[in-house]
């Protein structure tokens, strides 16, 4: 499969599993990142955590290449101004051309999402019971609501869909989780739902395995391409372009 260029209104995710089992079948392509990233990946105490941020960060430079014709060790990132004090501080982006990224990972999964248009993604693992009553303080008044108007046992899969919705669209706005969290609705559509942020196409993404996922991108995006990366994708002498077209 060949990538192409981001197209306006048909942004793409990119699904890459068991990211820290990769290194297995073969040797990290560790060349291609560059000395901050080596220096934060030595940094890891487990060994795990340490080849889940390897792998993703392999992964984005090389879609991130093959979308811009350019070599991955040779990209360079910089950060958009903040939106709220407009200091340097924002969501990462290419210095240079090519599209708007975003990347997240978790046990066993990165997802990356690219498109035309800022875009931000998120992929979480489902919570413990006892971890959503700490955190649900952190949901918008009208997504508690929501949240206790289900069975216990439902709640984690409804608190992870809501929290990896409202992570994607602060990491796509640039402005990043923090405390005004519980100021954004993103809850399930209903009768008697609010509005969701203007501007912005919010949308879950299906990935099952005891993980929920959304991705954000603004303006009226049509609905994310999900395809999957080979573990082979980040392994020297392999690439993105032997990814198959769809999850």
């Amino acid at each position: 499969m060949r990538v192409t260029a981001a197209q306006p209104g048909r942004p793409a995710l990119w699904l890459l599993d068991a990211p820290e089992t990769a290194g297995r079948h073969g040797q990290l392509a560790l060349h291609e990142l560059d000395e901050a990233e080596l220096e934060r990946a030595d940094a890891f105490r487990r060994p795990a955590d340490r080849d889940r941020y390897v792998a993703a960060h392999i992964a984005l430079r090389r879609l991130l290449a093959a979308y811009s014709g350019d070599a991955p060790r040779d990209l360079r990132f910089a950060r958009a101004d903040c939106p709220r004090c407009g200091a340097a501080h924002g969501r990462p982006v290419l210095a240079g051309r090519g599209p708007h990224f975003s990347l997240s990972h978790c046990r066993g999964a990165v997802l990356i999402g690219m498109a035309a248009a800022p875009v931000g993604v998120d992929v979480e693992p489902l919570p413990r019971s006892e971890r959503v009553d700490v955190c649900a303080a952190a949901l918008h008044p009208r997504e508690r609501r929501e949240l206790q108007g289900h069975p216990p046992e439902q709640r984690p899969a409804v608190f992870a869909r809501f929290w990896a919705r409202k992570e994607a669209y602060l990491k796509g706005t640039g402005v990043g989780v923090g405390g005004w969290t519980s100021e954004v609705y993103l809850g399930d559509a209903g009768p008697h739902a609010l509005d969701r942020p203007a501007g912005w196409t919010v949308a879950d993404v299906p990935l099952g395995g005891g993980r929920a996922a959304a991705a954000a991108i603004r303006g009226n995006a049509a609905r994310p391409v999900l395809r999957r990366l080979p573990g082979r994708a980040v392994l020297v002498g392999g690439g993105v372009g032997d990814a198959p077209n769809q999850a």
